[in-house]
């Protein structure tokens, strides 16, 4: 329950719709009652056994609005899992996150027929009228995690054995996975017993048997057998269990909590733990209740635990069908009455009311007027000052434009000073340089041009020299080159098209370019 409902409801009464026992407590005391009666101080919880209901996992697209949620997955659930269209099921579901999948959202649905539901709880119903909450029995699990009951993280594995219904439950860092329901319910378990033992055995004298007696310690001839179905029941969860970590991806299971709905004398946990090769545990939780009977089923303390959650805490998972009447002031009638009331009340104090009103609107309209005039000449002197503002911010802005337009053209006048004066590469000093190594390689310089083309919006500027070259030999000009660009190849680019022969001179010319870089 949510604070509210907490204060709300003075007791808690869990019922086991199968078995049809009721448990009730008010504060921390559990007290199994054979004569439950309705009352409205009274929140009312039961559950759903596993095999009441379908469970399966569906993925809906992450642009599905909140508000269009319940119905497409109310829709994909009868498209996927091929559901009877003539059968209008009640379909609940909880969200689990899956990070691996980012365009969709994931949820766990569970899915049941409420002529199931009418028939499971007709008797109770028939006793207590309204109850407050159903839910799948896998999560009252989660309760165990809420109250930090189980404190470790990691996958748990929990089998509970009932009359007539067994499951196993999944946890994967306490939120639920998995559900099953397994064919060993204690009716079913006595069937296989029976095959296997060779005779028809009373139903209460296996049941006596599998409650009070020791299998380590007992010799009635029930034991050979009873251990037989033992190893079945738990080489058949050993299959399930393989096949879940195979479909879920789950590398290793940390725990198995495993119990009967029956006080037990033999450690199952103990035979599971050997057989499963998993560490294994009961359900003798300590739930925080003192009870009035030597042993109560496990799942009526999860009941009321889970009630006392908030919603937060819990899983928001609700088949019920008998919910209590809306508060007097929400039915049609309860309005009725109401209006009935107010319309006799209002024509008694119409005239009152109506000289009241009409005193208050012109006191009111009295005051409003001076406040008008306040207001207006508050108005008007601020709408002068905000002119004279705009006047005096039009010639500062005139003024700072004019400042802005000088400073442009101070710093382009700037700029261009700076480029001919740093940046511009002085063309005697390199003729100097390159003359010097031409000498130096016995080349001669017929001509030498400059050319500089202005920058544009995509290009930097070009400055270029035109060296032509003569040489009595063509192994002069190319080691001249070779040397000019490893020696500048870092300021200038080198290059020369062709070296010519001059046969009647008996020379050697070429055109050699040099880019500033």
């Amino acid at each position: 329950m949510s604070k509210k409902e907490q204060h709300s409801f003075s007791s808690v009464l869990s019922i086991n719709p199968y078995k049809n026992n009721y448990v009730s407590t008010i504060a921390s005391s559990l007290n199994v009652t054979t004569t439950p009666i309705y009352s409205k101080e009274q929140y009312v919880i039961s559950y759903l056994n596993t095999k009441s209901f379908i469970n399966s996992h569906i993925a809906i697209s992450k642009n599905i609005p909140d508000e269009d949620l319940y119905d497409a997955i109310y829709n994909k659930a009868y498209d996927e899992l091929g559901l009877d269209q003539a059968i209008l099921y009640q379909i609940e579901y909880i969200e689990t996150f899956n990070k691996l999948d980012e365009a969709n959202r994931n949820f766990h649905v569970f899915i049941i027929d409420p002529i199931t539901v009418s028939d499971v709880f007709k008797s109770a119903v028939d006793k207590i009228k309204y109850i407050d909450q159903i839910i799948p029995s896998p999560l009252l699990l989660k309760s165990l995690y809420s109250r930090d009951l189980i404190e470790d993280s990691g996958v748990h594995c929990f089998i509970y054995f009932q009359e007539n219904d067994t499951f196993i439950t999944i946890y994967n860092e306490k939120e639920f996975l998995y559900t099953k329901s397994i064919n060993y319910s204690f009716t079913q378990m006595h069937e296989r017993f029976c095959e296997l033992y060779g005779e028809m055995v009373e139903y209460e004298d296996f049941i006596h048997f599998l409650s009070y007696e020791d299998l380590k310690t007992t010799e009635n001839n029930y034991k050979t057998f009873i251990i037989k179905l033992y190893k079945e029941i738990f080489a058949n969860i050993n299959d399930i269990l393989t096949y879940v970590k195979r479909a879920l991806s789950i590398e290793k299971i940390e725990c198995i909590y495993i119990d009967t709905q029956l006080p037990s004398v033999t450690k199952i946990y103990e035979m599971a733990e050997v057989e499963l090769g998993i560490k294994s545990s009961s359900f003798n939780f300590n739930y925080g209740f003192i009870s009035n009977d030597a042993h109560i089923d496990h799942f009526h303390a999860l009941m009321h635990i889970y009630s006392t959650l908030s919603q937060k805490d819990r899983y928001e998972c609700n088949f019920t069908i008998y919910h209590r009447p809306p508060k007097f002031t929400q039915r049609e009638s309860g309005r009725a009455i109401l209006l009935s009331v107010a319309t006799l009340l209002m024509a008694f104090m119409y005239p009152v009311s109506y000289w009241t009103l009409t005193y208050a609107q012109s006191l009111q309209y009295k005051l409003l007027e001076e406040e008008y005039r306040n207001v207006h000449n508050v108005k008007i002197t601020r709408e002068q000052i905000i002119k004279s503002k705009e006047a005096e911010k039009e010639k500062i802005s005139k003024l700072v434009n004019n400042e802005k337009e000088e400073y442009t053209s101070k710093k382009n006048t700037l700029v261009k000073i700076h480029d001919v004066k740093v940046n511009y590469p002085m063309k005697a000093d390199l003729l100097q340089i390159l003359t010097k190594d031409f000498n130096t390689f016995n080349v001669n310089l017929e001509t030498a041009f400059y050319a500089e083309t202005e920058k544009s919006d995509k290009s930097e500027a070009s400055k270029e020299f035109k060296f032509g070259l003569v040489s009595s030999n063509d192994k002069k000009i190319t080691d001249l080159i070779k040397y000019l660009t490893k020696t500048y190849g870092e300021k200038f680019h080198f290059s020369i098209n062709e070296i010519s022969y001059d046969i009647e001179e008996k020379l050697y010319f070429g055109e050699l370019k040099v880019n500033l870089i």
